[in-house]
C-alpha cells in the first residue's frame, strides 16, 4: 500500500513548489576567537560605533540575501506554523490511558518514569523521600552549594516539598494522576513558572508581572510532576555552549573538558547527570537538540506553534519553540504528549490534534515505503568521526528497519542559515532596550549590536522570502516522498571542547563565532521552516563524547519522529550510556533508599 503525504491537508501549508537547483557552496568567513578582556574591549568599541557595526554586518554578508535573484518569485513568509487537519474526535483525552514508559533495561542505564512509578506504587519509596534526597544536591542557596547546583538558577524549596507531599498522599491513597506523578522534572529559566523569577540566564529580571506558569508546564503539573526548579542556560539563549559568567557553566557529564551545549545547557546537564529523567528546553536555533546531542540524551524540537507557552512575546518569535528533553525515548514521548495538549487560548496551539488521544499517536504511522532523505553535500561537511557514525546509523535503519535512502537537495542552505540568524537576532533585539543590552555579556552585546540592529526592512523581508522558498521546496519533497525524514548528524562536530579553563571564570566570557555557526549548521533549518526534529545518541567518540543523530519530519509529525527514535534504540549496544563513574552522575533512587 503506497504512502500518502502525512499531512497533505493542513492549515497554512506552503505551496508545493520545487526550487531551482543551486550548487551547494558554503563560503563562511573566518572570525577571530575573542576571550577575556580583549572581547570586552572590542565589543565595547563596536558597540559605540554604528559605522564599525555596519562594517562587521557586511563582512558577515548579512546584506547579500537580497542579491539572490530568484527570491523575487516568492512572497515573504513570516509565520512557519503549519497545522495538520484531523477529524474531530469524541474520545475524551486521558492521562491514565497514556502508554507507560518501559523501565530501565540494565543497571547501567538511566532511570525512567516507570522506575519511579513502580517504587512509589509499591510503597518502597515516596516522592517526598526522593525530593529530600535531591534538594541538598541541587540547591545553590546553601553553603556549600549542592554538587549539581550549577545546573539550576533557583529552587523554591517550600513549593517543591509541598508538591512532593501532595504526590505522596495520592500514592498512599492509590490515586496517582499519571505515571508522571511524583517524578522530578525541571524547566529552563526562559519559561514562566509561578513563584520564580525569569532571568534568561542573565543579571536582568524578565519575570512576568502576572506571575503565570506557562501552559505546557501546567500540563506537567496537572499530571503530578514535581517541578524541582529552573535550570541554567546560555545568557538570553544566544549561543550554543552554555558558558555563563553570571550563573556558572555546567560541564558535560560525559567529559568535563567539553561544554554541555546550549542554550538549554542546564536542562541537558540535569538529565545527563541523573538528577531528573525529564526537563523542558526551548529551541530557537538548536537549543534543545544541540545540548541533547552533546550530552547523550533525547531532545525533541516541536513544530512551530505546537506547544503553547502562553507568554506575551510568543507571537512575536517565529523560530522559537518549547520541547522536552529526556534520558529515554519513552519518557520523551510521555513528556511531549502531556505538554502539547492544545491550549484553547493560543491562536496556534488550539488548532493542533490532541496528542493524548490514541488516534493522534497512530495517525502518522506509515504503511508503505519509508524514506530517509539525505543531502550529501550538506552532510559531508561533518568531521570524519561523525560521518562514520552517521553511515553506521543509516545502515541500521536500512537493514533492520526497512528504510530506503533517497538523495535530496535542499536549496540555499548556507544562505538559509544567514537568514535564520538575521531573523532570530532581529526578533531578539526587539525584546531588549538599549539599557538592558548594556547589562548583557560582551558576546551578546556584540551579536545584538551588529546583527540585531543593522537589518534593514529589505534585509528582513528577503530573509522571509528565503524561508518561504525552503518551505515550498520541502513541501514538494514530501509530495515526492511521503513521510520522508530528512536525516543528518545533529552537529557536524563531536562536541565542543572548552578552549581554556579561564574561559569559564574570566568574567568576560568567550566568543567563537565560527564554531557557533558550525555547531548550528544542521539544526537551524527546522527552526526556520517550522518543522519538528528529534535528536538522540548514535555513538560516542574515543574520549567518551556523545554524538547525536537528527531527523526532521514534516510539519506536525512529532509522533513519527518518536517512532523513529524508538527504532534507533538498537543503534547503541546496551542502550544509551549514562556518564561513567560517580563524579558527574548521581543515582538518585539508590541515594534515597540509603537515606
Amino acid at each position: 500500500m503506497p504512502n500518502q503525504a502525512v499531512f497533505a491537508n493542513a492549515y497554512n501549508r506552503p505551496q508545493s513548489r520545487e526550487s531551482r537547483q543551486v550548487p551547494y557552496q558554503n563560503d563562511a568567513g573566518s572570525n577571530p576567537v575573542l576571550r577575556g578582556l580583549p572581547l570586552a574591549v572590542i565589543s565595547s568599541i563596536i558597540g559605540s560605533s554604528s559605522y564599525i557595526q555596519n562594517i562587521f554586518w557586511k563582512l558577515n554578508r548579512f546584506d547579500k540575501l537580497k542579491d539572490i535573484k530568484h527570491l523575487h518569485n516568492y512572497e515573504p513568509r513570516h509565520d512557519p506554523t503549519v497545522v495538520p487537519l484531523s477529524s474531530a474526535s469524541a474520545e475524551p483525552p486521558s492521562l491514565t490511558s497514556l502508554p507507560s514508559p518501559a523501565p530501565r533495561a540494565a543497571v547501567n542505564n538511566y532511570y525512567t518514569c516507570a522506575d519511579y512509578h513502580e517504587l512509589y506504587t509499591s510503597g518502597k519509596l515516596t516522592p517526598s523521600a526522593v525530593i529530600e534526597a535531591l534538594l541538598p544536591l541541587i540547591r545553590r542557596d546553601v553553603t556549600p552549594a549542592g554538587q549539581y547546583s550549577v545546573g539550576f538558577i533557583d529552587t523554591k524549596v517550600e513549593l517543591v516539598q509541598a508538591a512532593a507531599r501532595a504526590s505522596s498522599e495520592r500514592y498512599r491513597l492509590g490515586k496517582p494522576l499519571s505515571v508522571l506523578d511524583g517524578v522530578p522534572v525541571a524547566v529552563k529559566d526562559e519559561v514562566d513558572l509561578t513563584g520564580y523569577k525569569k532571568t534568561l540566564g542573565s543579571k536582568l529580571d524578565f519575570t512576568d508581572p502576572k506571575d503565570r506558569t506557562a501552559w505546557c508546564v501546567e500540563k506537567w503539573q496537572e499530571a503530578g510532576a514535581i517541578l524541582i526548579g529552573k535550570t541554567s542556560m546560555h545568557e538570553v539563549g544566544l549561543d550554543t555552549t552554555g558558558n555563563n559568567q553570571t550563573w556558572g557553566t555546567p560541564l558535560n557529564p560525559h567529559n568535563n573538558d567539553y561544554y554541555t551545549g546550549g542554550s538549554s545547557s542546564g536542562s541537558a546537564f540535569v538529565v545527563a547527570s541523573g538528577i531528573a529523567p525529564i526537563t523542558l528546553g526551548v529551541d530557537g536555533g538548536g537549543s534543545i537538540r544541540l545540548p541533547s546531542a552533546f550530552c547523550g540524551i533525547y531532545g525533541l524540537k516541536t513544530s512551530h506553534g505546537r506547544v503553547s507557552s502562553r507568554v506575551d512575546h510568543e507571537f512575536n518569535e517565529t523560530v522559537v519553540v518549547a520541547g522536552p528533553m529526556a534520558s529515554s525515548i519513552d519518557d520523551l514521548a510521555l513528556a511531549y504528549r502531556i505538554m502539547a495538549q492544545p491550549d484553547p487560548l493560543s491562536n496556534r496551539g488550539s488548532k493542533f490534534p490532541n496528542p493524548l488521544l490514541p488516534s493522534s499517536q497512530t495517525s502518522q504511522l506509515l504503511t508503505g515505503k519509508r524514506y530517509l532523505g539525505i543531502d550529501r553535500a550538506w552532510v559531508n561537511r561533518s568531521d570524519k568521526a561523525v560521518l562514520d557514525m552517521f553511515s553506521t546509523a543509516v545502515d541500521h535503519y536500512v537493514k533492520t528497519q526497512g528504510y530506503e535512502v533517497v538523495e535530496i537537495s535542499i536549496p540555499l542552505l548556507p544562505q538559509g542559515q544567514k537568514a535564520h540568524a538575521l531573523t532570530i537576532l532581529s526578533e531578539s533585539r526587539s525584546r531588549f532596550s538599549p539599557q538592558q543590552i548594556k547589562k548583557l555579556s560582551w558576546h551578546n552585546q556584540l551579536l545584538l549590536n551588529v546583527a540585531g540592529s543593522h537589518a534593514t526592512a529589505q534585509d528582513f523581508l528577503f530573509a522571509q522570502r528565503l524561508r518561504n522558498l525552503q518551505m515550498c521546496h520541502l513541501a514538494w519533497l514530501w509530495e515526492e516522498y511521503p513521510g520522508m525524514l530528512v536525516l543528518s548528524p545533529t552537529t557536524p562536530c563531536a562536541g565542543w571542547k572548552i578552549g581554556k579553563p579561564s574561559d569559564l571564570t574570566n568574567g568576560y566570557g568567550v566568543s567563537d563565532g565560527d564554531m557557533s555557526l558550525r555547531s548550528m549548521e544542521y539544526v537551524y533549518l527546522a527552526n526556520f521552516v517550522g518543522c519538528p526534529a528529534i535528536s538522540f545518541p548514535m555513538g560516542y567518540t574515543d574520549n567518551n563524547v556523545p554524538v547525536g543523530l537528527m531527523a526532521m519530519g514534516e510539519w506536525g509529525s512529532e509522533e513519527q519522529l518518536i517512532s523513529f527514535g524508538k527504532e534507533g534504540e538498537g543503534l547503541l549496544e546496551g542502550g544509551i550510556r549514562r556518564p561513567r563513574g560517580d563524579k558527574m552522575w548521581v543515582d538518585v533512587l539508590a541515594a534515597t533508599k540509603a537515606a
